[in-house]
């Protein structure tokens, strides 16, 4: 059975997306910039009685100087990209990041990319990307690398 997506307003993944990915943190710390960009948009996955179970922010940002040397390629970047823990590995992660290369790839962007925690790298490789570069530190979220991938039609 497929997981149901939907793009949707900011309001309806933050709560999620704080409780993952800034737990203990003031609220002001899951509000990302790019939030309010025109350009922006926010996909939620849910369960079979509606909850939602995943969500990610997608936004348009240049491939970085590691993926397109010399060059300001155009991509989206996504980030935020949160699971709730009872459902981890069970394809809501994986439903949100599709949705959101579905809706790339209608604009017409060929490159996606995003700044992953590092003990997620299995679960973006397995999703097409190519992890570039040294691992690196994102205050509050730890070790991450950069995960790139071209879509193709």
């Amino acid at each position: 059975m497929a997981i149901p997506t939907a793009v949707v307003p900011v309001s309806e993944i933050f709560e999620l997306r704080r409780s993952v990915l800034r737990a203990g943190l003031p609220a002001e710390t899951a509000v990302f910039p790019e939030d309010s960009d025109p350009d922006v948009f926010h996909i939620a996955a849910y369960d079979g009685s509606g909850a939602l179970r995943a969500c990610g922010t997608f936004f348009p940002d240049p491939l970085p100087e590691a993926a397109a040397p010399g060059g300001r390629t155009p991509a989206y970047r996504f980030r935020g990209l949160a699971s709730d823990p009872e459902v981890r590995g069970q394809g809501y992660g994986q439903a949100v990041l599709a949705a959101g290369l579905a809706e790339i790839g209608a604009r017409d962007v060929r490159h996606v990319w995003c700044n992953g925690r590092t003990p997620a790298t299995g679960f973006y490789q397995r999703q097409g990307f190519t992890r570039l570069g040294e691992e690196f530190v994102l205050d509050p979220g730890g070790a991450h690398y950069v995960f790139v991938r071209e879509l193709t039609d």
